[in-house]
């Protein structure tokens, strides 16, 4: 993972970028800061050793450039035919990029060795519900995708029509008491339910459970933000990468969703014959009715937010953990790099698997039904879980 003051760096650079620089077409605050806080020309794995701000000259330039951004702004023609300023398009990006480095931020507290970032943990959002099964979703079209270019990025779009046969998707997240059961039957040791790419990393990494999962007296214990907690079988289980979604899918009978599939149970009310911006509708996120937002630093537990169901019946498919799905990432037909290639376009190919739906961390800001998420198959330190699907 970068330093945390390498990301707020970052902040602050892109947000210079493309609110001062390329906006108001202003010389750099610090030339250097293009080349130091370019995420392409220098790899996590670099950034600790290059001459970075510490904590307080980061905060001053986010400060200087803020202020830049908000002049320019209440200057800027949101009602005009530049695509870049109609309706706020390019500070939405900004804010969105911001509140994704939110969440990078987090992962890295939370890989933090003890004492590291030890939050207060609010008490646990109970199940409403049971949110048991399977849901079925029909044969048929469905839009997957949008056309929003207020706040959609360039690999939600263009909107098109899906035809997707049958298929069952379970209401709910794998649950941690779900996944300890694999874990339990020799899940990790079992080389028929990995693929040849899952067994691989499986051998490499020694993995013998979930990322922060410990046995202890005879019992799992979850190390959150350095808080050890006995394992509740009723949350979503999370820091579990592709491989182990695919392998407990096999285990279970099932298989991962595609994306499609997923937006399908998440975005569609087939009664009315349209798309949802988010499962229950088109109102913005509450705590009511998803785990958004930072506020909980864990999941709740299944069942917790019934009120958010999609019309399928598909419970807590906005929140609490990113959900692994089978598909790599690729450009929908039509699709064109813009305002810049580097966001998702230098991405596509199978190297990467895509995630739906958001996690605990993740800003309400930036996320929707259409949202696409993507990372290595082998990332655990994510927020990231998954749901199951079977052919109908």
């Amino acid at each position: 993972m970068s330093p945390l003051v390498w990301d707020l760096g970052h902040i602050g650079n892109f947000e210079e970028l493309w609110l001062v620089q390329e906006l108001a077409e202003e010389p750099p605050l610090d030339a250097s800061y293009n080349d130091l806080y370019d995420a392409f020309r220098h790899p996590r794995r670099t950034r600790s050793e290059l001459p970075i701000m510490d904590r307080y000259e980061c905060e001053r330039y986010l400060e200087i450039v803020r202020s830049k951004a908000m002049e320019n702004l209440a200057s800027a023609n949101l009602n005009g035919t530049d695509l870049l300023t109609r309706a706020g398009f390019v500070f939405e990006m900004v804010i969105q990029h911001e509140y994704q480095h939110n969440e990078t931020m987090l992962a890295t507290l939370q890989l933090m060795a003890a004492p590291g970032y030890r939050p207060e943990l609010p008490p646990i959002r109970r199940a409403e519900t049971k949110a048991e099964g399977m849901v079925f979703v029909e044969a048929g079209p469905f839009v997957l995708g949008t056309d929003d270019r207020e706040c959609a990025y360039d690999n939600e779009r263009p909107a098109h029509e899906v035809n997707l046969p049958a298929f069952w998707i379970d209401v709910a997240p794998v649950s941690n008491g779900a996944y300890a059961g694999f874990v339990e039957e020799g899940g990790y040791t079992r080389r028929e339910l990995w693929s040849d790419a899952g067994w691989a990393w499986r051998e490499e990494s020694r993995a013998s459970a979930p990322q922060f999962w410990e046995q202890r007296d005879g019992g799992w214990i979850v190390n959150t933000f350095g808080h050890e907690l006995p394992l509740n079988p009723l949350q979503p289980v999370q820091h579990v990468c592709y491989y182990e979604a695919e392998a407990y899918c096999r285990w279970a009978g099932r298989r991962l969703p595609i994306e499609a599939e997923w937006e399908k149970a998440a975005s569609w009310d087939a009664a009315q014959g349209r798309k949802l911006l988010y499962p229950w509708g088109n109102d913005e996120p509450t705590p009511d009715l998803a785990n958004l937002d930072q506020l909980n630093f864990q999941p709740m537990e299944i069942g917790a937010y019934s009120a958010g169901a999609s019309p399928y019946g598909c419970q807590q498919m906005i929140g609490d953990v990113w959900e692994w799905v089978n598909t790599d990432l690729y450009g929908y037909p039509g699709f064109e790099a813009w305002p810049y290639r580097e966001y998702s376009e230098v991405f596509f190919g199978d190297e990467y698997k895509m995630l739906r739906g958001g996690s605990w961390a993740t800003r309400p800001g930036v996320i929707r039904n259409t949202f696409r998420n993507w990372d290595y198959p082998i990332r655990r330190q994510i927020f990231s879980g998954f749901r199951c699907a079977r052919d109908a």
